[in-house]
């Protein structure tokens, strides 16, 4: 992916837009502005079917994933994993393909 800016840190983060993102490694306020991107890259690279690890927790991240993913014209769909996939751990989006 591209350079994304860790706010703790000076040096930039990469990763690779392989079509599963952990949310795990990321501050909570950056999600708003990583999820759309990465989708947007994985889109690029024709990776219609994303697995978003937003983990289980209380589920505040997940609701602000969902949130984010209602939002977006480019997803066609999205529900939580099956239990080989993360369970409630994590949500299986997919996306329309570019043009």
């Amino acid at each position: 992916m591209e350079d994304y800016q860790d706010t703790d840190s000076t040096e930039p983060v990469e990763f690779p837009v392989d079509g599963i993102l952990d949310l795990h490694t990321f501050h909570p306020k950056e999600v708003k502005d990583l999820l759309p991107d990465y989708l947007f890259l994985c889109r690029e690279k024709g990776i219609l079917e994303v697995r978003v690890i937003h983990g289980k927790g209380a589920g505040i991240l997940r609701e602000t994933v969902h949130s984010i993913l209602k939002r977006l014209p480019e997803v066609i769909s999205f529900r939580l994993a099956g239990e080989d996939a993360g369970s409630w751990g994590a949500t299986l989006v997919v996306l329309r393909p570019l043009g």
